[in-house]
């Protein structure tokens, strides 16, 4: 299991736009990879599941990934979630 734990900068937050691209990244693992904020917990590949999470710019998440590709997917996607802006 691999875990990384980074802070949204995009202004919005992780809102429809971003979120989409982010379980559109999530679903090329073959991993099982979950998004936390707080206490919430979220498959990453589910759209309604990482949009219920509220994240906002300045929320720190917790990536979370166990399979065969877990290492390059949280690499993946806190690159993501550090560097996207729309």
């Amino acid at each position: 299991m691999t875990e990384k734990t980074v802070v949204i900068t995009n202004e919005s937050g992780l809102h429809a736009r971003p979120a989409t691209l982010f379980t559109q990244l999530a679903a090329k693992f073959a991993s099982k990879i979950t998004i936390a904020v707080g206490e919430k917990k979220a498959d990453a590949k589910s759209i309604l599941t990482v949009l219920t999470l509220g994240a906002t710019k300045g929320s720190e998440v917790v990536l979370t990934a166990d399979g065969p590709d877990e290492a390059e997917a949280v690499e993946k996607l806190a690159e993501f979630l550090t560097s996207h802006q729309d």
